[in-house]
């Protein structure tokens, strides 16, 4: 797509709203975002509105966010990949909204993972951390090591079944022609209602904040079709898809100028 952008150096230094994907962007998977980094977003957010998508729900989100930059006004969380919209008022995160899925659309889904994981003959790991399968309201988060698990024991776990959540992923949305179904991160998948992604994320962004498409910016490590972060690309806003967070804070290095 034409609004994908190749270089740091092609990016446009006049967006006025910069929206990133967190984990593998900000901070690595479930890791606080470091003082490094936390010094540029705060930098960052004097005078541009930043706004975080990310598949976790709002309590981890704010977990990973330095204390500093965590109560600023001009920062906007959008937990469950849009699912969801906090911003910063009075002391607290208000939500703008909350797209919360229904029993029924729950049941559909734990009965959809038992489906897939028999088809597939899919066997859980033996050592895992936490819950397998998450209900997080607005979508379920399927963590193939557990909600809990450490980043080294995800790495490895990833790199030893590369297309296991790609597989179980394809499969689910046999089950669940109505829904969406992504794989997030190293080891997981959020399933969300239809049309809930990073594209409706970022609309709701610029419908919040009443300002035109040509004056935002997404940063993501998943750009590529069928990553998480894909559907940013969709909404026609300007992307640029980061390496590593190392490669985020030179790009915010240089938007800062």
């Amino acid at each position: 797509m034409n609004n994908l952008i190749n270089t740091i150096q092609e990016i446009p230094k006049d967006k006025k709203v910069i929206v990133f994907d967190l984990d593998g962007t900000l901070a690595e998977s479930k890791v606080n975002i470091d003082e490094e980094m936390g010094a540029l977003l705060g930098r960052l957010l004097v005078d541009h509105n930043v706004a975080i998508i990310s598949g976790a729900g709002l309590e981890q989100i704010v977990s990973q966010l330095p204390e500093d930059i965590s109560k600023n006004e001009n920062l906007l969380l959008l937990p469950l990949d849009g699912g969801s919209f906090y911003v910063y008022k009075n002391n607290e995160w208000e939500e703008v909204y909350s797209r919360n899925l229904t029993d029924d659309e729950k049941k559909k889904i734990f009965e959809a993972f038992e489906n897939v994981f028999k088809d597939i003959g899919y066997v859980q790991p033996s050592k895992t951390y936490g819950e397998i399968i998450e209900d997080r309201g607005g979508q379920i988060t399927f963590s193939a090591l557990g909600q809990h698990a450490p980043l080294e024991q995800k790495e490895k776990w990833a790199e030893e079944n590369k297309n296991v959540c790609f597989e179980i992923a394809s499969k689910l949305r046999g089950y669940l022609p109505n829904m969406e179904a992504e794989v997030a991160g190293l080891t997981s998948i959020d399933v969300t209602q239809k049309g809930i992604d990073k594209k409706f994320g970022i609309e709701q962004i610029i419908k919040y904040l009443n300002v035109s498409g040509a004056g935002v910016i997404f940063l993501g490590d998943s750009l590529g079709f069928g990553g998480n972060d894909y559907p940013a690309l969709e909404a026609g806003i300007a992307c640029y898809q980061v390496k590593s967070v190392q490669d985020t804070k030179e790009v915010i290095e240089f938007l800062l100028g």
